[in-house]
């Protein structure tokens, strides 16, 4: 259960004793040294384990390339085999591209056609035409692979054909198996022991003789795989401890059809994501980690699924039929198909996801939003008439979201978005959908160096100190907050609090170094202060938990910064007061400008504070984004400590620092203690501590 008696971050700030004190004392008094009480009787309310979920979706490769275990691209032939490569990417984002990787034919072009009259799967399936003793076949180069030990299968069929062989290739080792294939399709495993690491394997599919062989799929994975996932990526994972992942998109949603992603791995078509292939390129999903597969990892690394439903070309049959394959009983039509396919039991998400941005002109399906009111009305009562217990998070697009252009629409008209205008979707779906939801969405992607100026209805450049950059993150959850109070005055039962935000889609700076951790811990200090209706948070993209490549993994300092305070915050918050008040807003307010800057009165510290869940410790976290060293003096109110506390702070070596695959880490969580009964410490220069005060 949560307590009522939430205070606000103006509550914090604004409405405390102290404040109202400081915000009279003439300047000179501003220049003493820092100080912040306390107030450990002035409870807000509790502190959402899910405001440390994450976001996840099928951008390119992301998911195959982090946490699914296949080596191979294109496994099941979507391109043609010849030695003709790809054409290069029009864009790169990391591990969200798709590979220029493909197989190639073993001989000439020409002993390789492409059977497209009884593929075994999707469009096309290679035949390969043999030529007597000399082999031929198919292979695929570049393969990433570790010393050990891997599984995997082969759909083939042959007639003819002498000597069918399996080879995998790693520098100057190789292993080959024999390959037992007949007139018809046949699945035959695989198993290799690769005796040393490389990222330029090959593996080849050749044969000899008269006659000729056909692939239908190709799989290999590391033998310690879970499920089809990687070992070392599930296992950091669950270190993380994310309560809550938001999947499978995205953007990725609104084009993606589920019934392509269930049953036999093999026989899911390869089909291109026309969202990500707009941007990037051509992009193909293989469809292996589909609803099931996401469903289990989910168990794996114990978060609970939020799963995200295609609004976009979707409509709300499609919504009502995935709802019943996850969570009915295996009596019902698409339970049992989900029972045949080895799930016999039901799934049993709670938190469900109608629709992605669809606000905005660049998702797959976008309709004026009269018809798309009307849209998600019909989606919620078919599926709540599938499972009417089911929690639902639906696209908000709030004044400032719309305004600042995450969610510009084609007939924007004016600049500023005003409250009730046809491009106020969140008032929309507040004045046109009420009952019909559980919580409103809502994203951020704030740039580092513009802000948007209201009076031109565009970004301009902005040079920012590092306090101001490290805020831009929490800024806009405070413009959000701001327009949820305009909302709950046009809108009076938003203020009884059932009505949530769901703040599914958040990052900045998209850099894991040292430097994005100030303004990730300032961005979860502005959280805790709405946590009256901010129940979720999900950071884009929950992979960026992890460093990683092909085969290895470790946690990137993005994650240590998660894990500092998910292990180590209090849930309990509690007001702050002190004698420095943030300074006044620079520019109009509205757009990424909110009412009242961001922080405690403890500028250019930012202190935070809340319980434990037993109240048997208080957590007084400050982030110093300056490049000095700030005194502080804490007063702590209405709570003992003990003699000894514990401060747990991110060791570094400067704001480059990063955690890399195949480095030493050079971002830790560390722990020291102190004196409890001090008055006085010194916030060293871009400091990220927590201070945790066991109670006497």
């Amino acid at each position: 259960m949560h307590s009522r008696s939430g205070i606000s971050r103006r509550g914090m700030m604004a409405s405390t004793l102290g404040y109202s004190l400081i915000a009279s004392l003439p300047a000179k008094a501003a220049e003493a040294a820092l100080a912040a009480t306390i107030q450990a009787g002035n409870t807000g309310h509790r502190i959402s384990d899910f405001m440390f979920g994450g976001f996840l979706e099928h951008g390119g490769n992301l998911i195959n390339f982090s946490l699914w275990s296949e080596v191979l691209d294109d496994r099941k032939f979507f391109h043609p085999v010849n030695s003709t490569p790809l054409p290069p990417m029009k864009s790169r984002r990391g591990p969200m591209v798709n590979t220029a990787r493909k197989w190639m034919p073993v001989g000439p072009d020409e002993d390789v056609t492409m059977d497209r009259v009884a593929p075994y799967v999707g469009a096309q399936s290679p035949m390969v035409h043999l030529k007597g003793a000399s082999p031929r076949g198919i292979a695929q180069d570049g393969l990433a692979l570790a010393k050990k030990d891997y599984t995997g299968r082969i759909v083939i069929a042959a007639e003819g054909a002498e000597d069918i062989t399996a080879t995998l290739i790693w520098g100057s080792g190789r292993q080959s198996v024999k390959i037992d294939a007949g007139r018809e399709w046949k699945t035959v495993p695989l198993s290799f022991t690769c005796k040393g690491a490389t990222t330029n394997g090959r593996i080849e599919i050749t044969a000899k003789g008269t006659g000729t062989f056909r692939v239908g799929a190709v799989s290999l994975m590391p033998a310690d795989n879970i499920n089809g996932f990687r070992a070392d990526t599930i296992a950091l994972m669950k270190e993380m401890d994310c309560k809550i992942l938001r999947l499978p998109g995205g953007n990725f949603i609104s084009a993606y059809d589920w019934k392509n992603t269930i049953g036999d791995p093999d026989k899911r078509p390869p089909i291109e994501d026309p969202v990500w292939s707009q941007q990037m390129g051509q992009v193909v999903q293989p469809n292996d980690a589909g609803v099931d597969e996401l469903l289990q990892m989910c168990r794996l690394i114990g978060a609970e699924p939020y799963w995200c439903v295609n609004t976009g070309f979707g409509e709300p049959r499609s919504g009502a039929e995935i709802l019943e394959y996850v969570n009915g009983a295996a009596t019902t039509e698409w339970g049992a198909k989900r029972a045949a396919n080895g799930h016999p039991e039901p799934w049993r998400v709670h938190y469900w996801n109608i629709g992605n941005e669809m606000y905005g002109h660049w998702q797959m399906g976008f309709m004026d939003p009269e018809q798309y009111f009307i849209k998600h009305k019909l989606f919620a009562a078919a599926m709540r008439k599938v499972d009417p217990t089911i929690f639902i998070a639906a696209p908000g697009g709030f004044v400032d979201e719309i305004t600042t252009g995450q969610g510009i629409m084609p007939d924007s008209g004016g600049i500023k978005v005003e409250y009730g205008s046809k491009r106020d979707w969140g008032g929309g779906m507040l004045k046109n959908c009420w009952g019909t939801f559980d919580a409103l969405q809502t994203h951020t992607y704030p740039p580092e160096d513009t802000r948007f100026d209201l009076a031109l209805g565009k970004r301009v450049p902005v040079t920012r100190t590092l306090v101001e950059w490290a805020r831009m993150p929490a800024q806009r959850i405070a413009t959000m907050a701001d327009s949820w109070e305009g909302y709950k005055e046009r809108f009076p039962a938003l203020k009884d609090g059932k009505v949530k935000v769901y703040f599914d889609e958040w990052a900045y700076h998209f850099q894991a170094d040292y430097k994005g951790c100030l303004a990730i811990a300032r961005a979860f200090h502005e959280f805790f202060r709405h946590s009256d209706f901010i129940d979720m948070a999900g950071y884009t993209m929950a992979t960026a938990w992890l460093s990683f490549d092909r085969t290895n993994s470790v946690i990137s300092t993005t994650g240590r910064i998660f894990q500092l305070y998910n292990r180590h915050f209090g849930r309990i918050p509690v007001a702050v007061s002190g004698n420095s008040p943030v300074p006044p807003v620079q520019y109009p307010i509205g757009g990424d400008q909110p009412k009242v800057n961001t922080g405690s009165p403890t500028h250019p510290l930012d202190v935070s504070a809340a319980l434990m869940p037993d109240r048997k410790a208080l957590v007084v976290a400050v982030v110093n984004a300056t490049d000095a060293a700030h005194p502080l003096t804490l007063s702590l109110e209405g709570f003992r400590p003990a003699a000894q506390g514990r401060c747990l702070w991110l060791k570094n070596s400067g704001l480059a620092a990063q955690n890399a695959v195949g480095k030493a880490p050079e971002v830790t969580i560390a722990e020291r203690s102190f004196d409890a009964t001090a008055k006085s410490f010194t916030i060293v220069p871009y400091a990220i501590e927590l201070y945790r005060f066991e109670a006497a």
